[in-house]
């Protein structure tokens, strides 16, 4: 695989970084570019207050943006070392992508791995709507399995039973919240709006309401609507909950939903009942999970989805000599 030269390649892990998905596409993050190394910030102005109120969603986007970084250095032909949260007295500063000059000895299979995700990351996309369709093979769902636990996080594939569970406690989740003052002002805010906007849900990426289930407009979360059989449902955890084990969170679920595009498959996740504490403490329960739950994920089939605004990169990227 040719090398890109240090600085175009970093130039385009920024590029490709800012294409990761957010919680309502927030896009909570800033990047620095120096001389060897792209840097991820946390951008805490975007976190929402209500809906993400200890931070857990901004640093799994946040790693999901380094994941992007990761993969198009690979793609790249380049090797790198990823320092995470490197300097307590920079708590905005999440990870630090270092460009190599020589490759670390046994980092061809991980580098080649990530590389062949590259194609991906453009064609990913987060469905919000009911799937169709054949479930995922159990090949796939093997690798995806093997994929979050190469960037630190354990994937479970949850079967009929657990995922009418997850479901259940999904609803009760979005009835917690919707009693939250400011809850449906937050999420009208992020969903819908103006179309001249570089950040948010689209309308073009919101499911119908159809009046079953709760209002989930651009959660992406089971509803009466959803048939748990169909397609299939994962939660993605870690063995601590920590905002190091946050980020790697992200980048787990970052790797698993490109390895899911490239098999032609959609994906969206679900947070809501990660984050209110009764109904994670029941998932966790009813579930019998070890690992503390950062999200759940819907997979299957689905038609095509258009693409989420962006910010311009020169509005999230700063340079230093």
């Amino acid at each position: 695989m040719p090398q890109l030269a240090r600085t175009t390649a970093l130039r385009r892990a920024a590029v490709q970084a800012v294409r990761a998905p957010s919680v309502h596409n927030t896009q909570p993050w800033r990047l620095r570019l120096t001389p060897d190394s792209l840097e991820v910030h946390a951008d805490w102005s975007r976190r929402l207050s209500v809906l993400d109120g200890h931070g857990r969603q901004v640093l799994m986007s946040c790693g999901c943006a380094l994941l992007n970084a990761q993969v198009a250095i690979a793609a790249a032909g380049r090797t790198c070392r990823v320092e995470r949260v490197p300097d307590p007295a920079r708590p905005d500063l999440l990870a630090r992508v270092v460009l190599l000059d020589e490759p670390p000895a046994g980092s061809a299979p991980s580098t080649d791995a990530l590389a062949r995700l590259d194609v991906a990351v453009d064609a990913r996309r987060t469905t919000r709507t009911p799937f169709t369709g054949d479930p995922p093979p159990a090949a796939l769902l093997v690798r995806l399995v093997g994929a979050a636990a190469d960037e630190g996080a354990e994937l479970r594939v949850l079967d009929a039973a657990q995922g009418r569970t997850a479901s259940r406690l999904s609803r009760r989740a979005d009835e917690v919240q919707d009693a939250v003052p400011g809850y449906r002002h937050e999420l009208a805010a992020w969903t819908g709006g103006d179309v001249g906007r570089t950040d948010g849900v689209p309308v073009s990426a919101l499911p119908p309401r159809t009046g079953r289930g709760p209002d989930t407009r651009g959660m992406g979360l089971l509803t009466g609507q959803d048939d748990p059989t169909t397609g299939a449902l994962m939660v993605l955890g870690t063995r601590h909950e920590s905002q190091l084990e946050w980020l790697r969170a992200g980048e787990a679920l970052e790797r698993v939903l490109l390895e899911l595009t490239v098999a032609g498959f959609a994906a969206s996740t679900l947070m809501q009942v990660i984050e209110v504490a009764e109904t994670n403490a029941a998932l966790r329960a009813g579930l019998g999970l070890v690992m503390h739950p950062q999200t759940l994920v819907r997979v299957g089939r689905a038609g095509e989805v258009p693409a989420t605004r962006r910010r311009r990169l020169v509005d999230v990227l700063s340079e230093t000599a």
